[in-house]
């Protein structure tokens, strides 16, 4: 794998205001709404989003239709790209993104670790904009009329022939609605969506002294990126040996066991972090006391110097409006050949919503991300769907600032039971290496490049 990394606009995730384009969005709104792309087309040369040149290309040849895809993140960014390469052009695309900017979730687990800063895995979409002459609104849905095939967004609306849902993931506080807030989330962070609150944790950490203790909790899954809790607890922990080496972990864990490269993870709390990672299985949070960090399971209450719990999760706010996360009223279930939705017709879903078996991983969520922008293609051409997708997942952890290690799997479309399965093949790290922290590397900058340029 190359190991090049891609030029991208570096942009300031504490100042995303700053970031904003500077975009007459009346116009370009009511320029989406015209029935005639070539209208569509003077549109978009007055709204500056396209040149006059290539917005007249596009006009001087009607387009197969209009998809909007809601949600920029892995899975919208990278269906937008490829409906857009796979129809040469001939299907009009809008993105729908409330930010003006990209944060990678994975890697940024070494934010906490002090390896990494968050500025790096910050970037614009200014080229994957440019590049596939893709629309993007900077803007926040508040409803959706699937009969007149419409998006309402907090300053307009916008039609399609097709609508994608990539909205990631919503937290579920229920349960502890007292962390609803985001005074609450200050004090005790997630850090489950990089950004703000991953560098919030990072200052927390830093603030620590020796001798303290991190407590960190992980929900039932399903949630998003199995590993992800787990490579937490080695980076903060890789964090305290270098620096604060009297200082202690404490995971508490909703789930019976390590439900990601348990053997890997296990070896390496036990050998790695011995004596400095307590990990705590059956440990589901039942309360917390945001003023005196403390966190209380069924069977006790545990006391933090940084507390940073991670909610249980379910489909994000998009496809909620629509009710579309029909399993366990979390995740939605979908069509695996089109990721068109069992609930509402000429809606797809793709990413981390999707209730799939499968890992809700970013490499994952590609993955889908290209079926569906295939399929879609596909249906608005006239033609059928591939009957036999497959795609490949693999997922790097990293145990410190170094070693890393791996889970790979391929997955096919089983005609029988209709949902993708694991293949023959794939599989697991020997141990964390040196090696394998490159090719993480590696997968990150070729990832990054794929979806944004």
């Amino acid at each position: 794998m190359s190991k090049s990394h891609p030029t991208f606009d570096k942009l300031d995730p504490l100042n995303p205001s700053a970031n904003q384009h500077l975009l007459n969005r009346r116009n370009f709104i009511k320029s989406l709404s015209l029935g005639s792309y070539g209208l569509m087309a003077n549109g978009l040369i007055a709204t500056g989003l396209l040149g006059s040149q290539n917005a007249m290309a596009l006009a001087s040849k009607p387009p197969l239709g209009h998809v909007v895809i809601i949600g920029g993140g892995y899975a919208g960014t990278t269906a937008a790209k490829y409906i857009r390469m796979w129809s040469l052009n001939n299907i009009a695309v809008t993105v729908i993104e409330k930010s003006s900017q990209f944060v990678s979730c994975p890697v940024s687990n070494l934010v906490l670790g002090g390896s990494k800063n968050i500025n790096e895995l910050t970037f614009g979409y200014d080229l994957v904009q440019k590049n596939h002459g893709i629309e993007w609104v900077h803007d926040e849905v508040t409803g959706i009329d699937t009969v007149a095939r419409k998006v309402k967004m907090a300053r307009g609306e916008i039609s399609y022939d097709r609508l994608i849902i990539a909205p990631g993931i919503d937290f579920m506080y229920e349960s502890l609605p007292n962390l609803a807030t985001e005074e609450a989330q200050q004090l005790v962070p997630n850090a489950w969506k990089a950004g703000w609150q991953t560098v919030n944790l990072r200052k927390q950490l830093e603030a620590l002294s020796d001798g303290s203790i991190f407590v960190m909790s992980i929900p039932k899954a399903p949630y998003r990126c199995p590993p992800g809790p787990y490579e937490r607890a080695c980076q903060v922990a890789s964090y305290f040996k270098a620096h604060k080496p009297a200082s202690k972990v404490i995971v508490l864990d909703a789930n019976a066991e390590i439900i990601s490269k348990k053997a890997l993870f296990t070896k390496v709390f036990n050998e790695m972090y011995a004596n400095m990672i307590d990990y705590r299985p059956n440990s589901l949070i039942v309360e917390v006391d945001v003023a005196n960090k403390t966190a209380k399971t069924e069977f006790e209450t545990v006391e933090a110097d940084v507390l940073n719990i991670i909610p249980p999760q379910r489909a994000g706010k998009a496809a909620q409006i629509l009710s579309l996360n029909n399993i366990d009223k979390r995740w939605c279930e979908v069509d695996f050949l089109t990721y068109e939705s069992k609930i509402a017709a000429n809606v797809h879903v793709i990413g981390d919503s999707v209730s799939s078996g499968l890992p809700k991983s970013a490499h994952m969520a590609t993955s889908q991300a290209r079926v569906c922008a295939s399929a879609i293609v596909a249906l608005m051409s006239q033609q059928q769907p591939d009957p036999a997708p497959v795609f490949a997942n693999t997922c790097y952890s990293y145990v410190n600032d170094k070693m890393a290690i791996h889970v790979a799997n391929v997955y096919r479309y089983d005609a029988t039971k209709k949902i993708m399965l694991a293949a023959d093949g794939g599989g697991v790290s020997d141990k964390p290496s040196e090696l394998e922290a490159s090719y993480a590397a590696a997968w990150a900058n070729n990832i990054w490049s794929d979806v944004l340029t």
